[in-house]
């Protein structure tokens, strides 16, 4: 659904704190699943291209506003 469609630039977002945080994350399990470490390289690669759209939807989109109605 969200697949590389990066609404902020890849370089921008690897500047950011909770972005590097979800990527190391990100970097644990992929490691775990093949039993050796992928490398911070290879998970921050497969993040932005599998995770980071819909991570920056739900994490840096403005919030909406519920019921408000303009007259």
């Amino acid at each position: 659904m969200f697949k590389n469609k990066l609404p902020i630039d890849p370089k921008k977002l690897l500047r950011n704190k909770r972005v590097i945080e979800e990527i190391g994350r990100h970097k644990w399990l992929e490691s775990e699943i093949a039993g050796y470490d992928i490398g911070f390289e290879a998970a921050a690669e497969d993040w932005l291209k599998n995770h980071a759209a819909a991570w920056v939807a739900y994490h840096m989109s403005p919030p909406k506003t519920a019921g408000k109605r303009s007259k």
